[in-house]
């Protein structure tokens, strides 16, 4: 017989064997509980900051160059980047939580 006691171990357990612990955290990433990041969430982190990164030089080099139109830009660009790079945190943060929630109660 499955009793609630059986059943909160069991989950606790399943949580404890699925948690992933990662030596080097993303610099955007805001969250404060890093075991609950997957592997993609983490590459897919490390992706948009290079290419935040990337953009970011590509505009200091044009303002070393004295392109001002090209470097405003690529600072809008690298603005936008950044609130999509939130927009979709936030989107998975919530997708995780609903998946979550629609747990069954056999697990």
């Amino acid at each position: 017989m499955i009793t609630r006691p059986k059943l909160a171990e069991q989950l606790r357990e399943y949580q404890i064997r699925s948690k992933h612990d990662w030596a080097s955290v993303s610099f955007f990433t805001s969250t404060a509980n890093f075991n609950s990041t997957s592997r993609v969430d983490v590459l897919i982190s490390v992706a948009w900051e290079l290419i935040i990164l990337a953009v970011l030089v590509f505009s200091a080099v044009s303002l070393y160059f004295r392109y001002m139109q090209l470097a405003f830009i690529l600072i809008c660009i690298t603005m936008l980047l950044l609130v999509c790079m939130k927009i979709w945190k936030q989107m998975r943060l919530a997708g995780k939580k609903k998946r979550r929630m629609l747990l069954p109660l056999s697990m």
